[in-house]
């Protein structure tokens, strides 16, 4: 009976602790996409003469970050 309960836990918690895992990677995504991704892209779009294309999408991420905020 005690072993039963001990695996219970144990999965519950494991569980929990994959959960945090999730959310914690996702974050820091987010965050690695935000400060280093997108200045990239923006940087090698503006080198490669794609202006046209890296504008819009530079309104579109900074219109996306200000209503985020709100």
């Amino acid at each position: 009976m005690l072993s039963l309960l001990f695996i219970i836990f144990f999965f519950w918690i494991f569980g929990k602790m994959i959960g945090l895992a999730f959310r914690a990677s996702w974050g820091i995504m987010k965050i690695m996409f935000t400060l280093v991704f997108l200045p990239l892209i923006l940087f090698g779009l503006l080198i490669r003469g794609l202006v046209y294309i890296a504008l819009p999408v530079l309104l579109i991420v900074g219109i996306c970050s200000l209503i985020e905020r709100a």
